[in-house]
């Protein structure tokens, strides 16, 4: 009998055990010349993007709050709107990603924020709308702006701040050194990435 109820326990314990192990949430790395992590996701105009579709193409990742004042130093001045244009016109893949949760700073409904879009003259490929904060947290994503790079195929090459200037004062946009611009330079020139991981600062995404 009490052989019995001790296999009886024995078996429970590692069913549980199985249990918990299979139920747990897996997650991608994201680590620099990795494959990044896939996603889904929909836009501000209901369209839906999966990064996987994207193979063959250099992405771009910014993750955006409209009321971040590190945001708003580099929309403010145009710098932002026309770095995205520039590169969309290489053929860059311009993701701005809005991790902000319904209620918290920086998250809108989607017609206000094409609304936005429009009135600031943005140049994303698409505005991609992470509510509940999946993707940000998959790509650990702590700040806004907070940038990622990803080559042709499919690897990261970049993560970090968005230049070597962490304030919010416009006019040191002129001695900034644009890590972005420099990683897509690079990429598209066939080099190495001098700078692949570098320390993002701005607001803490609103998750």
């Amino acid at each position: 009998m009490k052989s019995t109820t001790h296999l009886n326990l024995v078996f429970g314990l590692i069913a549980v055990a199985a249990f918990f192990f299979c139920s747990q949430p897996t997650f991608a790395e994201t680590k620099i010349g990795k494959s990044a992590p896939n996603f889904t996701l929909v836009d501000s105009q209901g369209k839906t993007h999966s990064l996987k579709n994207y193979q063959g193409k250099i992405v771009v990742l910014e993750w955006f709050n409209d009321e971040c004042p590190f945001v708003r130093k580099y929309y403010d001045s145009g710098t932002m709107q026309k770095t995205q244009a520039n590169e969309t016109a290489k053929g860059v893949v311009w993701f701005t990603v809005i991790s902000s949760a319904k209620g918290k700073q920086g998250y809108y409904e989607p017609a206000e924020l094409n609304a936005r879009n429009k009135k600031e003259k943005a140049k994303p490929t698409a505005v991609l709308l992470d509510t509940d904060g999946k993707v940000g947290k998959l790509y650990e994503a702590k700040t806004t702006p907070h940038m990622f790079v990803i080559n042709e195929k499919g690897e990261l090459i970049y993560r970090g701040a968005i230049d070597d200037q962490p304030t919010t004062d416009g006019s040191d946009l002129s001695k900034a050194k644009n890590y972005v611009v420099a990683a897509l330079d690079e990429v598209r020139a066939g080099k190495k990435v001098t700078f692949s991981d570098t320390k993002p600062y701005g607001c803490g995404v609103k998750y």
